[in-house]
């Protein structure tokens, strides 16, 4: 545990002191505001906040179904719809770990929602309805972002492509008999991950309160997770600590997972920060 929370601190402390440097080169470089006038904040427009947020649960959804689901089942790791149980010993499926994010946000104090949505979904929970169906529907003839502001909450919602990345994904929607499509290939747009916000812009500061609770989110799934783990019986249960599925019977501990989020997702997260210098 003690190693977990220093090397969270050091990311912490890395994307902090990269936006600090280009808040820093902001206010040394900006004109001097008009007398009167309140003194201007850095901001993000919050749909390229959402934008960060999107790529950042990209690099986990595609790890997590690529090399942990994709890879952990021809090992012997156990995956199931039902994985909240306390009853089924297993794992969430890519689609369930994404939920459990989006129920640790929901619970949080940051005003951000996540939603993973489709057409065709296995439950009709996630079928997208009204605004979102219009916008999904154009998605589906132009596969891009789609940004807009929905009417009845006032909200800025941010719609990103889902796709079909790995196998896991297409035979699990293929075979599942609640199914609404079963010809899903590799690829395909299956749905949308959707955020929403309150707000137009966010300081950085928001922004990367917005990161932490997305992030915490993600440790608090995966801690349920190895939990599950634990109590399977010794002899039958996947070592827990550096290595990954790919090398054996083995699941990475929450310290090796951020390592890798962390080489994956910083570089963009650290250009999209200091891109307010610019």
């Amino acid at each position: 545990m003690e190693l977990v929370i220093m090397r969270q601190h050091r990311f912490w402390a890395l994307l902090t002191a990269a936006t600090a440097v280009a808040l820093t080169y902001l206010f040394a470089t900006a004109p001097a505001p008009l007398e009167g006038a309140p003194a201007a904040r850095p901001t993000l427009s919050t749909a390229e906040a959402l934008t960060l947020l999107a790529h950042e649960n990209d690099v986990t959804r595609t790890l997590f179904t690529k090399a942990i689901v994709g890879q952990g089942k021809p090992q012997g790791l156990k995956f199931s719809e039902h994985w909240a149980d306390p009853m089924v010993i297993a794992g969430p499926l890519p689609a369930l770990f994404l939920r459990g994010v989006a129920a640790h946000l929901a619970e949080s104090d940051v005003p951000l929602g996540l939603f993973l949505g489709s057409d065709f979904p296995i439950e009709a929970s996630n079928q997208f309805k009204g605004r979102q169906a219009e916008e999904f529907a154009a998605m589906r003839e132009a596969p891009a972002p789609r940004i807009f502001q929905d009417e009845a909450s006032g909200d800025l919602i941010g719609m990103f492509p889902d796709y079909a990345s790995a196998p896991a994904c297409v035979n699990c929607h293929n075979d599942h008999k609640g199914s609404a499509k079963h010809d899903w290939a590799l690829n395909d747009l299956m749905g949308a991950t959707t955020w929403s916000y309150p707000k137009d812009s966010v300081t950085t500061d928001e922004f990367l309160g917005m990161l932490r609770a997305y992030r915490e989110g993600v440790a608090a799934v995966w801690t349920a997770y190895l939990a599950k783990v634990d109590q399977i019986p010794a002899q039958d249960r996947p070592t827990v600590g550096p290595h990954w599925p790919a090398d054996g019977f083995f699941l990475p501990n929450l310290a090796t997972l951020r390592d890798s989020l962390d080489q994956l997702a910083a570089p963009a997260l650290i250009h999209g920060v200091t891109r307010l210098a610019s």
